[in-house]
């Protein structure tokens, strides 16, 4: 039996898909014409790093059980602050050693990938 989704997890899921359409907005909108041309791709590439990682949240907390289920989550959650979050940052101009963050962030994005996996593997058994 799954466990229910509570409503702090919930809202965790409904924030990073949120946040990935409202920053994707931003960038197309509001940036449009600020940043230049390694800002822009920076931001597209943050972006779609967030939205993907914002769904594949939400596939890991639909599982619901077990520890690598969580750890998915956690995983994603983490890889979305540090991966995306860096890149917004390095696109808007911080020092260029907040990109030291971002492989931190991908390696948490590969372990909640693993951890998906592994949950899936055994949902069935």
């Amino acid at each position: 039996m799954r466990a229910p989704v509570t409503s702090r997890v919930a809202l965790l899921v409904g924030l990073a898909g949120a946040s990935a359409v409202l920053l994707g907005a931003f960038g197309a909108h509001a940036l449009r014409g600020v940043l230049d041309a390694r800002g822009s791709e920076l931001w597209r590439t943050a972006v779609d790093y967030h939205v993907w990682h914002a769904l594949a949240l939400a596939v890991a907390v639909g599982l619901g059980r077990g520890r690598s289920g969580r750890l998915a989550a956690a995983a994603f959650t983490v890889g979305i602050v540090l991966f995306s979050g860096s890149l917004y940052a390095l696109a808007l101009g911080v020092p260029r050693w907040v990109g030291i963050i971002t492989p931190f962030g991908g390696v948490a994005f590969i372990l909640g990938w693993l951890a998906l996996g592994w949950a899936l593997r055994t949902r069935n058994e």
